[in-house]
């Protein structure tokens, strides 16, 4: 199984997912190769159609943002390579590696691109889609020649030299950051370009994490409806691949159960779905490079009777009511530790406390190309919250040995308050 917090992090999953999950599904249940899925999977249909790219003129008009903002940060150049942030600016997927590819935003002036000298042509491939377009200036470096002394040059061409301050993007490795001291430059930290720049979410970015989010929650469902005794973990979120897949997106999910889902990130023990048993669920899928992240927690039929099924039903109330609070406390204007405080506030007044006692982890974090990002809805950070920023809201109460229930949709901050992407769930039993 492909984990929920490695797909969230690299963005991208294997192809293959449908074809690995039905093999397995098919092994479990002693089926041929000829089997079909759930009634509930082949339901799905495609909603490729209704993702639309962020375009050209979106991502020049990000370009001079972040040159608005390095201006009121004193900067007089950004240097961004592979990852997250090269994507959102100009388009350009590319691959980290020991050998540098950068791109490299004056303050005023042409950008340009260092590259191997080997790769120009592939480079050039997905620069030429972007805002920069195919006449950029793309500096190319031998194998044995520095690439730094580029970076430097093309600086100096437009009157960027020694003393100047250049903003290094936060993923930039430390080995290219450490070596472009040579050019003589003040580096700094360029999070208040980057961050500046991806925290407050234009109506398109919103609209695609909208039906990610639409995305995932049916494959969620999907899956939940193909749930029966004795099914394995692995095989759950197999299924929750497959509902994504057939949706027309990559996407998938850790699954927790039993005792298992006390522990908010996994175990590599295998686990096994039986009646009245929590089943934990939280993953996600990309939408055009962005996110969702979804937690749903059930259970097969209902919980057992008595106290220990009273005990779920209780810390289920509970948790779903400290994500109301934080969704009632987060508007613009607000401090992020604030929201964190509301929904950690029901919690630790419902005997669960104090601090991370059983709510073991933040409340929220940012969202958007990359499942984590700025900023955190954590105490401590007094940022204030905006207009169009984006959130998980994902409290939860963890009993170790026992069972765990987290909630966890996606965060919108609107102009009066905040909303869900998608509905709350509403029991154990309901949860969709």
């Amino acid at each position: 199984m492909i984990s929920r917090r490695h797909f969230l992090g690299s963005g991208a999953m294997a192809a293959g997912v449908s074809l690995a999950s039905a093999s397995a599904f098919a092994q479990e249940n002693g089926a041929s190769a000829g089997f079909k899925m759930p009634p509930s999977i082949l339901a799905l249909k495609s909603l490729k159609d209704q993702a639309t790219p962020i375009t050209r003129e979106e991502r020049a008009a990000r370009i001079e943002k972040a040159r608005r903002l390095m201006s009121e940060n004193k900067m007089d150049a950004m240097f961004v390579s592979a990852g997250t942030s090269l994507r959102y600016f100009v388009g350009v997927n590319w691959w980290q590696s020991e050998r540098m590819f950068a791109f490299v935003l004056p303050v005023k002036g042409e950008p340009f691109f260092v590259c191997p000298a080997f790769e120009e042509e592939r480079a050039r491939e997905q620069i030429g889609r972007g805002p920069v377009g195919d006449k950029a200036d793309v500096r190319t470096w031998q194998e044995d020649e520095s690439p730094y002394w580029r970076v430097k040059q093309g600086l100096l061409d437009r009157g960027i030299g020694a003393g100047a301050v250049m903003g290094i993007e936060d993923t930039v490795p430390f080995f290219f950051a450490n070596t472009l001291e040579l050019t003589a430059m003040k580096l700094v930290k360029a999070t208040p370009v980057t961050a500046g720049c991806r925290m407050i979410k234009s109506e398109h970015e919103l609209a695609l994490m909208r039906l990610a989010s639409k995305v995932t929650l049916a494959a969620y469902e999907a899956a939940y409806k193909s749930m029966y005794d004795g099914m394995t973990g692995d095989a759950f979120a197999e299924l929750v691949s497959a509902a994504h897949e057939r949706q027309g997106f990559h996407g998938g999910a850790d699954v927790l159960v039993g005792k298992y889902s006390a522990l908010p990130h996994g175990t590599i023990e295998p686990q096994v779905v039986k009646p009245g048993t929590i089943l934990l669920m939280d993953g996600g899928c990309s939408v055009e490079g962005y996110a969702s992240d979804i937690s749903r927690t059930v259970v097969l039929g209902k919980p057992p009777a008595g106290a220990v099924g009273d005990k779920m039903r209780h810390v289920f109330d509970v948790v779903k009511r400290a994500q109301s609070a934080a969704i009632a406390a987060a508007k613009p204007g607000v401090e992020c530790q604030a929201v964190d405080a509301a929904a950690r506030g029901v919690i630790t007044d419902a005997g669960f406390g104090p601090d991370y006692a059983h709510f073991t982890h933040r409340v929220g974090h940012g969202m958007g190309m990359d499942g984590h990002e700025w900023t955190y809805l954590v105490r401590g950070n007094k940022t204030l919250l905006q207009k169009d920023m984006m959130f998980s809201d994902e409290p939860g109460v963890y009993l170790r040995g026992e069972f765990g229930v987290r909630l966890e949709d996606d965060l919108h901050i609107t102009a009066e308050g905040s909303e869900l992407l998608t509905p709350q769930s509403e029991s154990l039993e309901k949860p969709f």
